[in-house]
């Protein structure tokens, strides 16, 4: 084999071998798309992470939720959403379940106030009877007086002499008699000479302005009189982003009293943070919550009255002995001390 033909093969072998090199190369991923949007996150995952909103009278479990919890973040007794949604184990919920919080008969009032339907009516084309037009009584108008200038004599005032030219310059010649007091007229009589003017209609009273009710105090709206459920001093205030309540102290055994009557809706320890609690529904819009008792004396469904020992203070789930004590309208924390009386 020549130099030449031994080169041309050593050309072809370099060629195939670099040609099966890069066939076997493992393809790299492609490199990650940086997200440009303002928060950071690609536009795609942002959908993904966004839900829907629920339906008016719904939610949609969240991850860490239990029915009591959301039984009671909507103000609700958690057998009643049991039942609305048909749970045969209430602590079978899955995270992105809809789950109605609000009866159907609440849900159809709402709506109908919201939108309400208007009713077509139709018209009525057929023919009409035509009223006479009531008309008021004549009133009588007084002749026109001449024009000036006209050149027509006036009879003297008062009309009891003959009008002659005499009389006319004896009229003018007179002084103007003073306004002096006459005799009583009688009742409608008027004054001789005097101008008749049109009776003036007695003026009607005005129209009081509607008084306005003033509103209730929030202690008693809904009828509700409140009442302090433990005697303890106020460790805590509300405060609606990390207290929804009254932090109050107290000694472990002390009382705890129903701050209303109501029925209780709840007992247990299902709701982390709260240790062992007892919830009362006192209507449609209210309940009330006495959190880390060491001791209960009432139980679910039990009737109880303002005042009457419901469980005893203590420390569950608690750094220290106090009754956390939350009021609740329509699910929503309220601060207590708007309906609590002062002490």
């Amino acid at each position: 084999m020549t130099p030449v033909q031994m080169k041309a093969r050593l050309t072809i072998v370099c060629a195939a071998t670099a040609l099966l090199a890069a066939c076997s190369t493992t393809q790299e991923a492609p490199a990650p798309v940086e997200s440009r949007s303002p928060g950071g996150v690609a536009p795609a995952a942002a959908a993904t992470a966004t839900s829907p909103a629920p339906r008016p009278g719904y939610y949609v479990v969240k991850r860490g939720d239990t029915l009591y919890s959301i039984a009671l973040e909507n103000g609700q007794d958690y057998r009643d959403v049991a039942a609305w949604n048909k749970l045969d184990n209430p602590n079978l919920i899955l995270v992105g379940q809809e789950l109605r919080v609000r009866p159907l008969e609440a849900e159809t009032v709402a709506s109908a106030e919201v939108s309400p339907t208007v009713e077509a009516r139709p018209i009525d084309m057929g023919p009409r009877s035509v009223e006479a037009p009531v008309t008021a009584a004549p009133v009588p108008i007084a002749p026109a007086a001449p024009a000036a200038g006209a050149g027509v004599k006036q009879e003297p005032r008062g009309g009891r002499l003959a009008y002659s030219d005499e009389a006319w310059k004896n009229l003018q010649a007179q002084p103007a008699a003073p306004a002096a007091a006459s005799a009583p007229l009688a009742a409608g009589q008027s004054a001789p000479g005097a101008a008749v003017s049109a009776p003036v209609a007695a003026p009607k009273p005005a129209a009081s302005a509607p008084v306005e009710t003033p509103k209730a105090p929030a202690a008693n709206d809904g009828g509700i009189v409140w009442a302090w459920p433990a005697a303890g001093k106020v460790l805590a205030p509300f405060n609606d982003s990390t207290n929804k309540g009254l932090d109050i102290g107290g000694a472990i055994g002390e009382p705890i009293f129903a701050a209303g009557a109501g029925r209780v809706v709840y007992v247990g320890n299902g709701l982390r943070g709260y240790g062992n609690l007892v919830i009362i529904k006192h209507d449609g819009n209210y309940l009330s919550a006495y959190a880390h008792n060491s001791e209960i004396y009432v139980k679910e469904q039990q009737q109880v009255q303002k005042g009457q020992r419901i469980a005893a203070l203590g420390s569950s789930d608690s750094d220290r002995p106090k009754l956390h004590f939350e009021i609740r309208r329509e699910g929503k924390p309220v601060d207590p001390m708007k309906y609590l009386p002062a002490r």
